[in-house]
């Protein structure tokens, strides 16, 4: 029996759906489920900064994806403002690393001309000049548009619970495929996957909860993004101000903890004093997808016709051009 789709992807953040984006562009007939909306999850809740140096201090075959990955970035968004025709605030940046004891290589004057919103009593920083931000809600709307663009079959509201995997084909609801890639984020492990007629134990995904704060500062008064210990304050073209963060393994739980809340706010003022008298004028949380391991799963199960993409932690934003350029090479190889 012919197959529905060439490929069935269950996950609908900017891990799954940028590698359904991909799929299509290479014409094969791909099916996007998703269990809410496109990026309404992890992907769109991301702070949205790119920073490999910050994520990885050794190097490692991860910091090696991740630079690539950075690397990638401009044309993915061009090819994706492309098709799409919705703009993706995107820009290649710094970021300075704020030192307060010891000794740094920038100085404090060449802090303070980099960032003067930081605060004064650093005596220097270290400066990460191969970094960027981007705008996450931004790139799940450009990435959903561009997805209908090339002729994904998008479908949400429709939680995926189980993937059958055969020699032949792959079935995913009432559907059947050619192959499937399970991305579905924190979620993904609670999906029943059979393969051969054997249920499949996948590697146990669980989200990580974060809480992060949004203000508004004057556009371009901070021009490189600020971190120190867990504390980061980065700013969008338009001013907005997004300081984070927080980590709680509470499992699905959406509740916005004014403790915790309180304490972000306080380390981010500390960080820049500016922030000191605002209130933020909007907070949230976001689940990032965690795994027991130290890595993403990202590749062919065996040799079935199941790939697996997720357990990116808080790399999904940065990861998803490598993840994206891994899984469709691989998939366009059986082709």
């Amino acid at each position: 029996m012919p197959s529905d789709f060439d490929v069935i992807i269950a996950g609908g953040g900017v891990i799954g759906a940028s590698i359904a984006w991909r799929l299509a562009r290479n014409n094969l007939r791909v099916l996007l489920c998703d269990a809410h909306a496109i990026g309404s999850e992890a992907s769109s809740a991301a702070a949205g900064m790119l920073a490999p140096e910050g994520e990885f201090h050794q190097p490692s075959p991860m910091l090696d994806l991740a630079l690539g990955s950075l690397a990638a970035y401009p044309e993915f968004v061009r090819s994706i403002e492309a098709d799409s025709g919705l703009p993706i605030e995107f820009r290649q940046t710094s970021a300075l690393e704020i030192v307060l004891t010891g000794s740094a290589p920038l100085s404090p004057d060449q802090l303070r001309a980099l960032a003067p919103l930081a605060r004064p009593d650093a005596i220097g920083a270290i400066h990460h000049t191969n970094e960027a931000i981007i705008d996450p809600a931004a790139l799940m709307r450009s990435l959903r548009a561009a997805c209908l663009a090339r002729g994904v079959c998008i479908k949400e509201q429709s939680p995926v619970t189980s993937i059958t995997v055969t020699a032949s084909d792959v079935q995913v609801a009432e559907h059947n495929a050619r192959f499937a890639v399970l991305a579905a984020g924190a979620w993904s492990s609670s999906i029943s996957v059979t393969i051969d007629g054997q249920p499949y134990p996948l590697p146990r995904s669980f989200p990580i909860k974060g809480h992060l704060l949004g203000y508004r500062l004057p556009p371009g008064s901070l021009p490189c993004t600020v971190r120190h210990d867990h504390t980061y304050v980065l700013q969008r073209a338009d001013g907005f101000t997004i300081a984070g963060s927080s980590t709680e393994d509470a499992g699905f739980d959406r509740t916005i903890d004014p403790q915790i809340v309180s304490n972000i706010a306080a380390r981010a003022g500390a960080l820049v004093p500016a922030l000191r008298d605002l209130k933020p004028e909007s907070v949230w949380i976001g689940f990032r997808p965690a795994t027991d391991h130290a890595a993403p799963h990202i590749g062919r199960v065996r040799s079935s016709r199941l790939w697996l993409a997720y357990g990116h932690y808080r790399n999904g934003i940065l990861l998803a051009p490598a993840t994206c350029d891994r899984i469709c090479q691989q998939i366009s190889a059986l082709e």
